[in-house]
């Protein structure tokens, strides 16, 4: 399918599914889907050709915490096999979503979820420091407590309260790339790289191993704007823009960021690793990969930002 506009790929956060503490559940997910939905509709309906990611640290957490809940009836699922079941699962949410909103509109189009391998390198320095927060929040008396007696690794997320984090392998290839570039060629709104991707390694025979971590969604998006060659990649998390010196009396709110501006704000550890920083990061991956302009905004947003009234844009020059 030729699209007028060209091909965006938005990264929704799974952080921006819980909209609240107290509005955690399945259907409370899915309604937030649903918002951000309608957006993404709009610009379909305008011209652009989507392809949307999305995280899914919360989530998996959960699934990770149901099973340490019943391990003494059923076998635990591993991290990887937790990663596949939120592609499933959120995907699904995104194909209900989508397919609705195509009803209720006239629009003749259709969605698919794409379940996802990641390539990541064994010897990458990430298994050896654990960045990536999953599940809930937690005080810090309860993070601890489950440190102590699961024997994870717990740390402090950007104020939000205390979260386990795991490893964050960088990705290398996505196998499914093809397939992808192919179902949105044809027009259909794929949903892909769910959570970052299933995080594989190839062993001496090159057959695909799982691993237990969780790739960050960001960089695997970013990775899958350039390969497709998309115009423009958006992130959508819980911010509206960008800041500097964030949470501090200096904070100051960014509209336009360049490319070399962007590599010095990560230089100085301006932004948090386990939120916004692998955020900026991705978009200096687009951008060296030859993308067009990127975006980083909330959801309620989505459509300010594609037309340049609100969001932070990052750019070449």
């Amino acid at each position: 399918m030729s699209d007028e506009k060209g091909t965006i790929v938005v990264a929704v956060g799974g952080n921006s599914l819980i909209v609240s503490e107290d509005r955690q559940t399945i259907p409370d997910q899915y309604e937030a889907a649903v918002q951000t939905v309608k957006h993404i509709v709009n610009m379909i309906a305008s011209g652009w050709n989507v392809v949307i990611t999305h995280g899914s640290g919360p989530q998996v957490g959960f699934i990770m915490r149901r099973s340490e809940l019943s391990i003494g009836e059923i076998a635990p699922v591993p991290m990887d096999y937790a990663d596949a079941d939120i592609q499933g699962a959120v995907g699904y949410m995104f194909q209900r979503a989508l397919h609705n909103e195509f009803i209720k509109r006239n629009i003749k189009r259709s969605a698919i979820a794409v379940v996802t391998q990641v390539l990541v390198d064994a010897n990458d320095p990430a298994f050896a420091n654990p960045t990536k927060p999953i599940g809930p929040q937690l005080d810090r008396p309860t993070a601890e407590k489950r440190a102590a007696k699961l024997g994870w690794v717990v740390r402090e997320d950007a104020g939000r309260g205390w979260r386990r984090v795991v490893p964050s392998p960088r990705p290398q290839k996505i196998f499914e790339l093809d397939q992808i570039r192919l179902l949105s060629d044809a027009g259909v709104v794929v949903i892909a790289c769910g959570g970052g991707g299933i995080p594989v390694l190839e062993n001496e025979k090159k057959y695909l191993v799982g691993v237990e971590a969780v790739i960050d969604k960001d960089l695997a998006s970013a990775l899958l704007a350039a390969k497709l060659g998309a115009g423009k990649f958006i992130i959508s998390t819980d911010v509206e823009k960008v800041a500097l010196d964030y949470g501090t009396p200096d904070q100051r709110w960014l509209d336009e960021v360049n490319l070399d501006d962007a590599k010095r704000y990560l230089a100085e550890d301006q932004f948090d690793a386990g939120s916004m920083g692998p955020k900026v990061e991705a978009m200096v991956h687009y951008l060296e990969q030859g993308g067009g302009e990127g975006v980083i905004t909330n959801p309620q947003n989505l459509d300010r930002a594609l037309d340049g009234q609100s969001g932070t844009r990052f750019s070449q020059f």
